[in-house]
């Protein structure tokens, strides 16, 4: 790959991506408020070893991981 060229990676932080999917308790809010894919959303729920419901059900009371 030739530097310069490309998109520039998001490296949105999954305590961002989480709050955010608290807060909405929907995937097309949240990816709409970050600036991100729904696919981005779920890519870093995936890479963390979380699902969509393990955020959205536990909300405030589930354990994030810290990043």
């Amino acid at each position: 790959m030739v530097n310069g060229l490309g998109r520039k990676r998001l490296n949105i932080p999954l305590k961002n991506v989480c709050e955010t999917l608290q807060a909405h308790r929907d995937v097309v809010a949240a990816a709409q408020e970050l600036n991100c894919s729904q696919a981005y959303i779920f890519g870093i729920l995936r890479a963390n070893g979380l699902k969509l419901k393990d955020i959205i059900t536990n909300g405030k009371d589930h354990n994030l991981p810290q990043s």
